[in-house]
């Protein structure tokens, strides 16, 4: 019995000292992003092509609208024949909106492809200036506070942030 004891007493005691001997940090890797000028350039033209693209989605559906607004004030003058040929022409412009959107917008779309090629560069280079710093440091976590969910608190002093900046040559 005094065996048992002694056992689980030595091991609470060796779980309590590998877990103080843990070390972690806490980074914000949004705000590191917003001190990196590339970035800061990427999401510009991501921006820009968003709202090109959304124009010229927007003029293509204000077309279709006035060409509903005609159809409907026009189809009662109108043939079943034409009637027909007409719906079906709304239904292909609308057609055409739609995968415009799904196409500029949409899952892997323009928008997307555009993303990966300008900014997962520069996630990879803050991820690697990340890593670099944890080998050196030692640190068995780092933990990321820029979506709020991973952290409910953070002591500002365990912040790391600026020091991934300077690794990335970023003076602020």
């Amino acid at each position: 019995m005094k065996k048992t004891i002694l056992l689980f007493a030595l091991l609470t005691l060796l779980m309590s000292t590998s877990k103080a001997q843990q070390r972690y940090a806490v980074i914000d890797t949004k705000y590191i992003l917003s001190k990196i000028p590339e970035y800061k350039e990427a999401d510009k033209k991501l921006q820009q092509l968003g709202e090109q693209w959304q124009k010229e989605i927007d003029d293509k559906q204000a077309i279709l609208d006035k060409m509903y607004k005609n159809y409907e004030a026009e189809q009662f003058m109108l043939t079943e024949e034409l009637k027909k040929k007409r719906e079906d022409e709304l239904f292909v412009r609308e057609k055409e909106v739609r995968d415009l959107q799904k196409k500029r917008f949409g899952y892997e779309g323009d928008l997307f492809k555009e993303r990966q090629k300008l900014v997962k560069p520069i996630q990879d280079k803050v991820y690697n200036a990340i890593q670099k710093i944890a080998v050196a440091r030692v640190y068995d976590f780092i933990l990321d506070k820029s979506e709020g969910i991973t952290v409910i608190f953070a002591d500002p002093k365990l912040d790391k942030s600026d020091e991934v900046l300077r690794e990335l040559g970023i003076r602020n």
